[in-house]
């Protein structure tokens, strides 16, 4: 088991600053995600730490930098790029190299083939493979060693569903061995399921590190959802402690004729505590939790980087003017209690997802 650290990494390309003094850690026995915008400096973050691109700052594994690893395939498992293989080589061949070079014996070289679900075409040559199969290659080539750190980017790109899942099972299974597992990836629904901790950034810099759940309550798209035949005395009580009361968006109206209200920067027992001390009825009472997605599109707005492109419908909900951030135009905008300025916002632009040609096996 081994933990990553790093430490102040940073780099630049002449004038143009790609990542700028980031610094994390990736802990064993969990997934970390790896989150940012296209063009905010994920692979080159992950290129420093491996020292395959000159920068500042270092990156250890368990204290030793991975250039002073002996056998590094032993220790970091490394998944960078689709398709880094010679194209006259088969695929066992390219693998029995590969352990050859890192004292790992040939008996190895079958067992991840079968892992990864290329058994039946060992014998192939990689440069005919579809993008799905050149990734499950990958991943061979990096468990080969039985690493106790993986470092991968975009893994996902090019599998089919059934091979995302089979992904997803794979790396819970080897962090849930107590391994190291950094993992980059633009398919937010799948990083909710599959990350415990996460990383994020924007235009090179630190915008978030910490636990999957943390990163999602910190949304202001997180909201308790209160109905009440006392909200007049109910909603004045949590703006004064802190809270930012409205008309839920959501509600699509109740028999009883009673709107709900969306309470924003507080907990829901400050909310049910509240409403006991004022002896006020509750009808309704529940937490709305944000997406991932929804969460990283709020933290990374103004790190997008195409900006001005309308989000669609479904994302593009009302924020509280902490984020800087208005409702999509036309919508009506109803804040009895506790009514902050509101800035318009800029805009951002969602990532399109990878495309691929996909999964054949």
């Amino acid at each position: 088991m081994a933990v990553i650290r790093a430490d102040n990494l940073g780099k630049s390309y002449g004038s143009k600053v790609a990542v700028i003094d980031l610094s994390f850690q990736v802990n064993p026995g969990s997934v970390t995600g790896f989150l940012g915008p296209n063009g905010s400096g994920k692979s080159t973050t992950m290129r420093l730490m491996l020292g395959l691109d000159n920068g500042s700052g270092n990156t250890t594994y368990d204290g030793q930098p991975f250039q002073s690893l002996n056998q590094p395939m032993r220790h970091v498992g490394v998944l960078l790029e689709a398709k880094p293989f010679h194209p006259t080589r088969t695929a066992r061949n390219h693998l029995r190299m590969l352990a050859a070079a890192n004292g790992i014996s040939t008996s190895r070289v079958d067992e991840v083939l079968a892992m990864v679900g290329l058994s039946t075409v060992s014998n192939g040559r990689p440069k005919k493979f579809s993008l799905g199969m050149g990734q499950r290659l990958g991943m061979a080539a990096a468990l080969l060693g039985d690493p106790h750190t993986l470092i991968l980017d975009e893994p996902a790109n090019g599998l089919d569903p059934e091979g995302i899942q089979w992904l997803r099972n794979l790396l819970k299974q080897l962090a849930g061995e107590g391994r190291s597992v950094f993992v980059s990836s633009h398919l937010l629904s799948e990083m909710a399921l599959l990350a415990d901790q996460l990383v994020v950034i924007g235009r090179g810099r630190m915008i978030a590190s910490g636990q999957v759940t943390d990163f999602i309550r910190s949304s202001d798209r997180t909201s308790v959802i209160v109905r009440s035949p006392d909200i007049e005395r109910l909603g004045p009580k949590l703006a004064e402690l802190g809270g930012f009361v409205e008309a839920d968006p959501e509600d699509t109206g109740a028999e009883s004729g009673l709107p709900r209200y969306s309470v924003k920067r507080l907990s829901i027992e400050q909310v049910g505590d509240t409403a006991y001390e004022l002896g006020v009825r509750l009808h309704e009472l529940f937490v709305r939790e944000a997406t991932l997605e929804e969460a990283f599109l709020d933290a990374t707005e103004r790190d997008q980087e195409f900006s001005g492109i309308e989000l669609p419908p479904e994302l593009a909900g009302r924020q509280p003017p902490s984020t800087g951030a208005a409702g999509p135009p036309g919508q009506a905008t109803r804040r009895p209690y506790g009514e902050p300025e509101v800035r318009p916002s800029d805009g951002s632009d969602r990532e399109p997802p990878p495309t691929h040609d996909g999964d054949r096996r």
